[in-house]
């Protein structure tokens, strides 16, 4: 790591260097205030009563994590001015763990020292912890957070909320929040108790919505201390007798570093405890894996710096590893302190190191002055910052997502707070797939539908054709099919065909284009089996285009393909095969034997002018894959195809070609070229052995110098066919717009 690392100012004046250093000790010690008073509220939450008489243990735990944690993150983040700790959510969960352990234990015949075994837990879920952070990162599935729906998380973290102020009114009271301990707490004693926090956290609220400013939240928690010692002076309390009306702390001893368990501690563990924690364990690695996935989200957001999701999570891994080996507990990136780093001028890792040795320091101060610190200080702020998780994730939340969405949350943090973290996330999840399924479900499965009227292949068909194609294309429907399909949308599609039919009893051949098709499940494939009943019954025959080869296992494991279930490669193709069907049961019988005379005098509307025609053009006979002119050939010809296919093929520079249109019979290709001059910008090529009159350049202007009416009427001919071109395209853009 180089100096630049620290503070970016590598190849900057001395000046302007000292100015970055300083700007970011400044921001370091701005944000150590703030991670002290919140270090102080979370060791309290986590060792509140019966823990209280070892709180000294977790001051010093809170700041050893604290000094680790920011210590680390400073120097490996992708965000140099990032810093870590303790963080809200994290911190209330880990404290649903400690209450669980201390549950257990005093059902099992409470041991005289609580402080070994909690201990030993937070060793062991803050070092799993690191490690499914390292894993995630190492094995780049960070991303894979990203996936857990809304409402389970933020369901969890409104729970989260709700735990903190919990455990804000235990700080306070050293009551549990609940309807047993009611009576206890409207007692005027802990109502007052519980007013004056509240009191400091409605002060947190207003002050920090009005301004930013990075002194705001250390000035009103010492304005807080300062009122408390101001009315116990003005009413004549002393400080012992607050600290037995329980409105102060006792003074905890000085601990340090002091080891808080040892391998006797390891052997006395009661180890049969731990399966029973294990819901409480994974809830602790659950919150903090999606909240330093949100807090790195808000960070980039607010900043404008795009981190490495991978880089941080390996780097709060080790963070956490650490903490667990020198006696912390786990640790996240903080949002809150991050922005007031930012918001103050930091920039440079100098920052983090500055707030990892305020926090080493503290360690060797005498937390003997907690004594001096009102309870409801702590409290307040604990009260504030489970309120503002409360009001983020189920109230304001609710702005929003979908009621659906919205309903989903509620439930699931309901279920979290009453029967815990494990089986109110195993139950939110199956809500909240099942409220993607039915939120998915109302996605239509259809992108757009088309009739063969409007949307036609690219072949090029004579007047004839194209009249039965105006007249019964509607015998071709199609739909082309996007997303997913489930049971919800599969059978949503399998109305609209039977709609379809029903609207359409003359429904010859039902198209479906699965190219945006990502996938199918086995409760579509029986709407796919209705639908097949549905098209048997009046007769018309499916078509599937553009199935991937996992759709097409999908349906042959089905036996779902068979004789009379069309596949084609692409959507053209198929509708050229369509097209072909619908064009032969509605044709003459001689209707393909017509003369180019004959096609002639229909086009010019004249048999004069047909013969005329004629005259002026030379017969060709094209063999299959004949080169009939060659792009970027002057246009010097136009040609009428009598019988037979031709091809317009691009062709590029690594001498692949693509076929962009077709023309059959009674077409014209060549009409704008001749009239414009233009050099070819494509190759035809004969499709099939066919048949084709030319009507060269030196022939189009004798004929328009010797016969101006036929050149008007060819002319005439020329626009049909353009605007005919024209609209069919403006129909098939009208269609892609649905």
């Amino acid at each position: 790591m180089t100096v630049n690392g620290v503070a970016g100012t590598q190849g900057l004046p001395v000046a302007g260097r000292f100015a970055t250093l300083s700007k970011d000790i400044f921001a370091g010690l701005v944000t150590s205030i703030m991670s002290v008073a919140y270090g102080l509220s979370f060791a309290a939450l986590i060792f509140a009563p019966p823990l209280t008489p070892w709180i000294a243990y977790g001051i010093a735990a809170t700041f050893v994590t604290t000094a680790i944690s920011a210590a680390i993150v400073a120097v490996r983040s992708s965000l140099p001015f990032a810093i870590a700790g303790p963080d809200g959510a994290t911190a209330a969960v880990t404290a649903s763990l400690v209450a669980a352990l201390i549950e257990r234990l005093t059902n099992a015949g409470m041991p005289d020292d609580l402080l070994a075994p909690v201990m030993i837990v937070l060793a062991i879920v803050t070092a799993l912890t690191g490690l499914l952070l390292c894993g995630l990162g190492l094995a780049r599935a960070g991303a894979a957070i990203r996936f857990v729906p809304y409402p389970v998380i933020g369901g969890f973290l409104g729970a989260t909320g709700w735990l903190m102020i919990s455990g804000a009114v235990r700080v306070i009271t050293d009551h549990r929040l609940g309807f047993a301990t009611l009576e206890t707490l409207i007692e005027p004693p802990t109502l007052a108790k519980l007013a004056a926090g509240g009191a400091v956290a409605l002060a947190l609220y207003l002050a920090l919505r009005r301004t930013r400013s990075p002194f705001v939240l250390p000035a009103i928690l010492l304005a807080g201390i300062a009122a408390a010692h101001l009315v116990f002076a003005l009413t004549g309390v002393t400080l012992a007798e607050a600290r037995a009306e329980g409105w102060m702390f006792k003074a905890p001893a000085a601990v340090g570093l002091t080891r808080t368990w040892d391998l006797s501690d390891l052997r006395m563990f009661p180890w049969q405890a731990l399966p029973a924690l294990s819901g409480d364990i994974l809830a602790v690695m659950f919150v903090t894996a999606i909240t330093m996935l949100l807090n790195t989200t808000g960070i980039e957001f607010i900043t404008r710096r795009e981190a490495n999701l991978q880089r941080e999570l390996t780097t709060l891994g080790i963070a956490n590893l650490g903490a667990a080996v020198l006696g912390g507990y786990v640790s996240c990136i903080s949002l809150s302190r991050t922005t007031v780093n930012y918001a103050a001028g930091g920039r440079g890792r100098l920052c983090g190191m500055v707030v990892a040795t305020v926090s080493a320091l503290v360690l060797t101060a005498d937390p003997g002055f907690l004594a001096y610190v009102p309870r409801y200080v702590l409290g307040g702020l604990l009260l504030y910052l489970g309120t503002q998780l409360i009001y983020g994730w189920l109230v304001d939340s609710a702005r929003r997502i979908s009621l659906l969405e919205y309903a989903s949350l509620l439930a699931i943090a309901l279920l979290i707070i009453q029967i815990g973290f494990i089986a109110g996330v195993l139950i939110g999840v199956i809500i909240g797939c099942a409220t993607f399924a039915v939120s998915a479900s109302r996605v239509n499965a259809v992108k757009f539908s088309f009739d063969g009227s409007e949307y036609r292949s690219s072949l090029d068909r004579g007047p004839s054709e194209l009249r039965i194609l105006a007249d019964h294309g509607r015998e071709i429907q199609g739909m082309s099919l996007q997303s997913y399909l489930f049971f919800g949308s599969a059978n949503r599609l399998y109305q609209q065909v039977k709609e379809l039919f029903a609207q359409w009893p003359d429904t010859r051949f039902v198209l479906f284009d699965f190219r945006l098709v990502t996938g199918i499940d086995s409760s579509a494939m029986h709407s796919f089996t209705q639908i097949k009943r549905a098209a048997d019954d009046i007769g018309a025959r499916l078509v599937f285009v553009n199935l991937s080869p996992e759709l097409i296992s999908a349906f042959r494991n089905r036996e779902f393909i068979s004789g009379d279930v069309i596949l084609a490669d692409d959507l053209d193709h198929a509708l050229e095969t369509c097209e072909k069907a619908v064009i032969a049961a509605h044709s003459a019988k001689d209707a393909q034997g017509r003369s180019l005379r004959e096609w002639f005098k229909q086009a010019l509307g004249s048999a004069e002018y047909a013969e005329q025609l004629t005259d002026y053009c030379q017969r060709l006979e094209v063999r299959q894959n004949d080169i009939i002119a060659s792009q970027g050939d002057p246009a010097d010809c136009m040609h009428f195809i009598v019988e037979g296919r031709v091809g317009i093929m691009v062709q590029f520079d690594d001498g692949r070609s693509v076929r962009v249109r077709s023309l059959g019979p009674h077409t014209t290709i060549g009409e704008m070229g001749l009239i414009t001059r233009q050099v070819r910008s494509a190759a035809i090529q004969a499709e099939l052995d066919s048949v084709l009159y030319a009507l060269s350049f030196e022939a189009y202007e004798r004929l328009k110098s010797e016969n101006r009416p036929l050149h008007q009427a060819l002319l005439g001919y020329v626009v049909t066919v353009m605007a005919e071109r024209l609209s069919f395209a403006s129909k098939v853009i009208g269609v892609l717009r649905r």
